[in-house]
């Protein structure tokens, strides 16, 4: 004799047999086989099989049967409420020390005055490590920039007229910077200003006719030039 138990979520075929008892953990594991909701009453008439139908044993959920898994809340540890509290005495920060007394007693990193991890790990070097060595030294720009802000052949360009054209607006510590020309792009027939050009951006500009013309940086204060300017001014 064989079965479909029919539930919810899906159908069971129960086949038994002389021998074993429908309730035995063998005719469980070897004899139960789970079919797909798609499975029909006509297929299963074809097969010899009855159809049962299994009531439902889960809950509906509404709103007077609602409540939190098991273990998923727990009551709050009380602490300092005596030794059936759990933590009672010394709310669990031990008899005495630097780290059982009130606020915080040490700073993150702190290990009790040996030289910390953070210390003793080697630093990176340039702009990764926060030197000056990475820095920018210029405001750059390429030549394909230059193509695409509309300058007529002839034109004269340096980091004043692409200021006052809004095409480059440096701020902060690249306001003070002074202008690279770089090579990326085709040639132009410019009169370019700048502080700085690339090895390829001078090919490109000579190239196309223009010309080039080095700005002068601003020289950096230091006390022995600036003594030698006193003295000769002095002499006089």
């Amino acid at each position: 004799m064989a079965a479909i138990v029919a539930s919810k979520s899906s159908i069971m075929l129960c086949k038994s047999s002389g021998s074993t008892k429908v309730g035995s953990s063998s005719f469980l594991n070897g004899n139960m086989l789970k079919l797909s909701l798609n499975t029909t009453r006509p297929a299963a008439k074809r097969a010899g099989l009855t159809v049962v139908a299994e009531a439902a044993t889960e809950e509906r959920i509404r709103l007077n049967n609602l409540h939190p898994l098991p273990g998923s809340r727990r009551s709050k540890m009380r602490k300092g409420r005596g030794h059936a509290a759990g933590q009672g005495l010394t709310c669990g920060y031990g008899n005495r020390g630097q780290k059982s007394r009130s606020g915080k007693p040490t700073r993150p990193g702190f290990e009790g005055g040996q030289n910390p991890l953070y210390r003793a790990t080697p630093k990176l070097k340039g702009i990764c490590g926060g030197m000056a060595a990475g820095k920018s030294k210029y405001v750059t720009v390429n030549l394909k920039d230059l193509a695409e802000y509309g300058f007529a052949e002839g034109d004269e360009v340096s980091l004043e007229v692409l200021k006052a054209k809004r095409k480059l607006n440096p701020s902060g510590r690249e306001a003070k910077l002074p202008l690279k020309v770089l090579g990326e792009g085709e040639g132009l027939n410019l009169k370019i200003k700048a502080a700085a050009f690339s090895g390829s951006a001078l090919e490109k500009i000579e190239a196309a006719g223009g010309s080039v013309e080095y700005v002068a940086l601003k020289e950096k204060w230091t006390r022995a030039a600036h003594e030698a300017r006193v003295a000769a001014a002095a002499e006089a």
